[in-house]
């Protein structure tokens, strides 16, 4: 058996034991024997309504975001792009502030205002670097790149302005919603938004592999074997900007999973993405579980958004393949 293959099989186990350990764990310490006996209705609710939808949400949240950046960095050729770097994350941000804003309280297939505003600024983004980038001819991945720079520099001005407008309780709850966090999961509703939306995306990606190798060597070497480079592209970003939207929609902007996620596992298995995407969904899955677990035990009862435990560890991770990088400005 290849190492590779040896790899592939020890990421699953992990994945498998992580799902099987994190619900036990919390401010209170629960018992397997809950899940056959009642005898402590109170924590028997808890770990069937609370922490087992919250551990698998947070799973799947990962996942999404861990192949959204190995998509985004085969796609821009460049270890450092992430599933944000369009401008997704300014976009779901400036649309949940503006619903935090104005006070909307509707709610739609049990999802409140501000995961639906979140929701359809992620795709306005998408929508409107397509449309951007359809005035020029070439449609390539440095004016994909600049469109969504420009994009969330704006958007993070426009959030900036109104926290300063708004008042306090209105401001910290901005502030709260943009450092992502599981905290909100309640029941298995939200996994369910998250799920639905992320699974196809995940399946359509996973038969797109060979397409991401190819972009991988180049956008010239895709187009001499057959790439179809413009539908590609725009099929690779329409899925990875659903996937995400319906992330964020739920957990907020979480950054660094799709950074540091795709590269720990292209160290593992190299980069053919026919080993690299089942070894990044389950590591991705398994890595904000583990986050997940930490932000809500580490300071118990307060619990931390698992953003920034996130931001934590990606930022001397970022450093590092900063560092790393090679002179050509691609590690891949």
């Amino acid at each position: 058996m290849k190492r590779a293959d040896l790899l592939l099989i020890w990421v699953l186990l992990m994945a498998v034991a992580a799902l099987a350990v994190a619900p036990w764990i919390g401010p209170k310490m629960l018992s397997p024997s809950l899940l056959w006996s009642n005898e402590d209705a109170l924590d028997a609710t808890i770990l069937r309504g609370i922490r087992l939808p919250r551990v698998l949400t947070a799973f799947v949240a990962g996942a999404a975001l861990a192949l959204g950046g190995m998509t985004f960095q085969a796609l821009f050729r460049n270890p450092l792009a992430t599933p944000y770097t369009l401008g997704l994350a300014g976009g779901a941000s400036f649309a949940a502030a503006l619903a935090i804003q104005l006070g909307l309280s509707t709610s739609f297939l049990g999802l409140s205002s501000v995961s639906l505003a979140a929701f359809a600024g992620a795709c306005g983004v998408i929508l409107l670097v397509f449309a951007l980038t359809r005035m020029r001819a070439d449609f390539s991945t440095a004016t994909l790149l600049l469109a969504g720079v420009a994009l969330g520099f704006f958007f993070s001005s426009m959030i900036l302005a109104m926290q300063y407008l708004s008042d306090p309780t209105r401001t910290f709850h901005m502030l709260r919603w943009m450092m992502g966090g599981l905290e909100g999961t309640a029941g298995y509703r939200d996994l369910w938004a998250v799920l639905v939306p992320a699974a196809p995306a995940a399946a359509m990606l996973a038969a797109l592999r060979n397409e991401m190798n190819l972009l991988t060597l180049g956008e010239e070497w895709a187009v001499g074997r057959g790439v179809a480079l413009v539908r590609t592209k725009a099929l690779l970003l329409g899925l990875v900007g659903w996937m995400v939207a319906s992330v964020v929609a739920i957990c907020g902007p979480i950054g660094f999973v799709g950074l540091i996620v795709p590269h720990i596992c292209r160290l593992l298995v190299g980069p053919d993405h026919r080993r690299l995407f089942p070894v990044t969904l389950a590591f991705g899955g398994t890595f904000l579980v583990i986050c997940d677990t930490a932000a809500r035990t580490v300071l118990a009862p307060t619990e931390i958004p698992v953003g920034i435990i996130t931001s934590l560890l990606g930022g001397p991770f970022f450093l590092w393949l900063l560092i790393r990088q090679s002179p050509s400005g691609s590690s891949l």
